[in-house]
Formats: structure tokens, sequence, C-alpha cells
């Protein structure tokens, strides 16, 4: 069974037909939307401030979300793949986002819809991504303009993917 912890007065929420894989950690001020997936070593610290994921979101295998202490928070909108061994830490990721595998994204980063972080991108802190593009890198830079329906139609797939993937484990 998940670790599903209560801290501080805050006890994680989940949204209508989530998946949460056994050994996922998932503590304290931690509220997710619909139809969300949080897989194998995945950890959602709300411990020291918010984590707030909005619907069709996957924090897949190994992936961590932390934030800062009264500092910054957590905010992952809707249609949201969050890559194995990705970290994010206080950061807003806007919806129709893809975070690659093992990237990392920091304080007070903001990332634009319909955008795609590459796989080991490090986005820093304060950085603003801008919607509609992919960045990649370390530190990550801009790296091409997409149009917003291939955007859309490609991470959208994702998340209905994951979807699907959750269903077999029900």
């Amino acid at each position: 069974m998940a670790i599903i912890k209560e801290v501080r007065g805050f006890t994680p929420k989940f949204g209508k037909d989530c998946y949460v894989a056994e050994n996922a950690a998932i503590i304290g001020d931690v509220e997710t939307g619909d139809n969300c997936s949080i897989w194998f070593g995945a950890v959602l610290r709300g411990d020291v401030n918010s984590i707030r994921l909005g619907n069709y979101v996957n924090i897949q295998d190994n992936a961590s979300i932390h934030t800062l202490y009264k500092k910054s928070v957590t905010i992952i909108g809707n249609n949201v793949s969050v890559g194995h061994n990705a970290v994010i830490h206080g950061a807003k990721i806007e919806d129709n986002v893809l975070i690659g595998i093992g990237a990392i994204v920091l304080d007070h980063a903001v990332i634009g819809e319909n955008s795609i972080i590459a796989a080991g991108a490090l986005i820093k802190t304060g950085t603003v991504v801008e919607p509609n593009s992919i960045y990649a890198g370390v530190p990550a830079v801009k790296v091409k303009n997409i149009e917003p329906e291939q955007s859309k139609e490609m991470i959208n797939k994702i998340a209905v993917n994951y979807k699907m993937y959750a269903s077999w484990y029900k």
C-alpha cells in the first residue's frame, strides 16, 4: 500500500479515479485532480508547503515533487506528464506540458502551456519557459517553437496512455 501520510494537520486528497502505486509516497498538503496517476517510487512531499495537481496528471516512476518552506509551492496544471526520475521543486507547470525523463525544474520557474522540457534539462530558479516551445540543456535554453496543435496532440496522447496504463493496475 502506498505511503499516504498526514503532516502538520494536512492529509493528501485525491480526485476521482486516481491510481497510486504501492510504493509511492504522498505526504502532507497534496491535492490531485481527477484521473491522475502516481507511479512506483514517486514522492510528492507536501510537508513544508502545498502541491497541487490538475486533471490527467501522471507522475512517473521515481519522480520527486517538493517545495521551499514558506517560499514556494508546486502547481501542476491539466494534462501534464512528469517523466521518470524528474524533479519539480516549487515551480508552476501550466497545462499540456511534458517534463522529460530526468529533467529538473527549480523554484519559482514557470513552464508555459503546450511546452516540452527535454530529458535531462535543468530549468533554473525563476526561469519562465515560453508557451509552445521546447527547452533543452544544462542550463536549459529554448531550442525551438512548436505549433500548439502539435504539442497538445502529443502531450494529450501521453496523458491518455497513462490513464490506460493505470487501469491495468486497478
